[in-house]
């Protein structure tokens, strides 16, 4: 029969440099040889081996030595390229809301932050953003305003500019007209959401050696010259008229007709 013996002392005869302790104190001849990998790992360099036999039973105990060997620094690993599944923000960037209004024990007092009393305290879905408590907020105030501001549409384009050279350089003809119409078919403009309804205005850069027509809502002082010295005929097209009410109309148009009588008995006298 097999004699049952501490695995700790059984240990500790064989490697005085090796203390451990175990609850085991089972039959030593059920161990096996295939058993060693639970005291310790693989051996590796610099480490010493104990061996114990008991009979025809045989267990290998490896321990580290005290000298530690000297391991060699990871490399850096390769950065990784970014992915639809590696995506994200980094770490503590985003973070929980504070969950306010639960009571004293949430330690935040009494009130919690929103005061003792007021819209605001009061549960619901509170003011909205930009809300002045009825007053004309800062968003709708400042589009009004003069100087710095600029008005109501300030820095929005008002024509299509076109320069002198793109006309000359677009191909036409002594005697073809230059409209907004022909330009788009010549692909030398090509307008697109609120540009499609600006009138075309005429730049000065660039020169002229083509007699042309061109029908535009406004010049500028730099082509209007050029094109007149290089015989260019120049239309200005009307501008779209002001919407007026029926009755403003009417006095318009009596307030002409008074002037024009008053206009013509002044001259005949």
């Amino acid at each position: 029969m097999a004699a049952r013996i501490s695995f700790s002392t059984m240990v500790a005869a064989t490697s005085p440099s090796l203390r451990l302790s175990t609850p085991f104190k089972g039959n030593v001849g059920v161990l096996r040889l295939a058993s060693s990998f639970l005291f310790f790992p693989s051996s590796a360099s610099g480490q010493k081996l104990s061996t114990l036999s008991l009979g025809n039973q045989v267990i290998s105990c490896r321990a580290a030595s005290l000298a530690s060997p000297e391991v060699a620094p990871a490399p850096a690993p390769a950065p990784a390229r970014f992915r639809l599944n590696n995506l994200g923000p980094q770490p503590g960037s985003r973070k929980r809301n504070k969950r306010k209004g639960r009571g004293i024990a949430a330690g935040q007092g009494n009130s919690c932050g929103f005061g003792m009393r007021g819209q605001k305290s009061r549960s619901g879905p509170g003011v909205r953003k930009g809300f002045e408590g009825g007053q004309m907020p800062l968003y709708r105030r400042i589009p009004k305003l003069r100087g710095i501001a600029g008005g109501m549409h300030a820095g929005l384009p008002k024509f299509v500019p076109v320069n002198l050279k793109d006309i000359e350089g677009a191909g036409f003809k002594d005697g073809e007209e230059v409209s907004l119409e022909t330009l788009k078919e010549k692909g030398v403009i090509n307008p697109s959401g609120r540009e499609r309804s600006l009138p075309l205005k005429i730049l000065g850069d660039g020169d002229m050696s083509v007699k042309l027509s061109i029908k535009a809502r406004s010049f500028s002082a730099a082509a209007k010259e050029k094109l007149e010295s290089a015989g260019c005929s120049l239309t200005v097209l009307p501008g779209r008229k002001k919407w007026l009410k029926p009755s403003v109309i009417k006095n318009l148009a009596r307030a002409d007709e008074y002037f024009a009588k008053k206009k013509s008995s002044s001259s005949s006298t």
